[in-house]
């Protein structure tokens, strides 16, 4: 049984640009009423947007994205790649750190989506499945106060663009035990012909509102969010640094994908870049400083307790 929430609040946009959407995401995550949880419904055209810590070139055909008309964004949340087009149905729950509720929140899509008459259950880490291809990821961001859950609900998303621009890793298919990322992945559509975007919207707002308890008010989306979508549009907050490394390592462990990039002079770190798929945003990013400088031996496991660290300071010295 679920605590009442006070207010619900409930905010959608016609705005299909992903740089407008994710800076309209982090507008409402840093003004959240207090005692307050917020359902976002959005939208992006032709767009892929990789995790806060993912490499853009190893993830994204984005030449060909870009030359498409397409996008490419860099989310907050950490996570894998994941491509949107107008097939698909993004959602954003934000709340107050102490309201974080990953099955309280996952529960709103479930039921949302058994309510139409389709069976989906959580499989694995962050994904939906029915008969066990994925129609929802899932990623999760947390700020100083508040944090956001969001993901993607598939209904009719064009499957020969999402494989023609997303370089899915292998080692990341081979543990799903499947061949290509094509066969893990299904529309509802597939499932239901007639389904609808307007349809999901309604069953989600329905399961929110039952889930927490309370009746969704409606807010709009006329903000004044101009530098949000500046930074978040900004090339070199997207795209990856134009550096050269000599050495590459990479591997998948229990929470994600790892790939060290690192160059190494008389056994002393010079350069490192470090990209995951890991879901904790925040694991890593302070990594590449404790390391960079620093001698290449057993030492390193000193600077850090973090698991994360410890397992990617492993495959740095030995993997």
């Amino acid at each position: 049984m679920y605590l009442k929430m006070t207010n619900l609040y409930l905010i959608e946009t016609d705005c299909t640009n992903p740089y407008h959407n994710i800076a309209l995401e982090e507008y409402l995550l840093d003004t959240l009423p207090v005692n307050s949880v917020i359902l976002y419904l959005w939208q992006n055209y032709r767009t892929v947007v990789i995790g806060r810590n993912q490499s853009a070139n190893q993830e994204v055909n984005y030449k060909q994205l870009e030359e498409n008309g397409g996008f490419l964004a860099r989310r907050l949340s950490g996570g894998g790649a994941v491509f949107h087009d107008l097939g698909n149905l993004n959602f954003t729950f934000i709340m107050a750190n102490k309201d974080f509720d990953l099955d309280k929140q996952t529960d709103v899509i479930l039921k949302a989506i058994n309510s139409l008459g389709i069976k989906a259950i959580k499989n694995g880490r962050n994904d939906l499945t029915v008969d066990g291809h994925k129609f929802s990821g899932h990623a999760y961001y947390h700020g100083k106060e508040n944090s956001y859950h969001h993901g993607t609900i598939m209904l009719d998303v064009n499957n020969d663009e999402l494989v023609k621009y997303l370089n899915v890793s292998k080692k990341k298919l081979a543990s799903k035990s499947i061949k290509s990322v094509r066969s893990r992945v299904i529309n509802l559509k597939q499932l239901k012909p007639k389904l609808t975007i307007a349809e999901v919207k309604e069953a989600l707002i329905k399961s929110f509102e039952e889930v927490y308890g309370n009746k969704v008010v409606r807010i709009n989306d006329d903000v004044e969010i101009e530098d949000r979508i500046k930074r978040f549009s900004d090339p070199n907050w997207i795209y990856d640094k134009d550096e050269k490394y000599e050495f590459s390592k990479e591997q998948r462990f229990d929470w994600g994908i790892v790939n060290i990039k690192y160059n190494v002079e008389k056994m002393v770190i010079k350069d490192i870049a470090i990209y995951t798929d890991c879901l904790d945003s925040g694991a890593l990013q302070q990594l590449p400083g404790k390391l960079k400088q620093k001698p290449l031996d057993n030492k390193l496991y000193s600077l850090t307790n973090n698991e994360y660290e410890k397992d990617v300071i492993g495959l740095l010295l030995g993997g």
